[in-house]
């Protein structure tokens, strides 16, 4: 599950609107909603942010950590 908090405030810092980064993964808007809604993306879509909003960490966004 993905950390939509977190990644809504990356998109922010990159200066970009989450429709720009639906249009960069070549998805619609509407599409991109509904994917941070669910907190789910596909391999292809989570490499393309990385490189599109510089994140280095694949854990700290991408992958939610639980606790036992």
């Amino acid at each position: 599950m993905i950390r939509t908090d977190e990644l809504r405030g990356i998109i922010a810092k990159n200066n970009l609107s989450q429709a720009k980064v639906a249009k960069e993964l070549g998805i619609t808007s509407k599409t991109f909603y509904e994917k941070m809604k669910k907190g789910v993306f596909g391999s292809d879509e989570i490499e393309t942010m990385m490189h599109l909003l510089k994140i280095e960490n694949l854990i700290d966004i991408f992958c939610q950590k639980v606790t036992l």
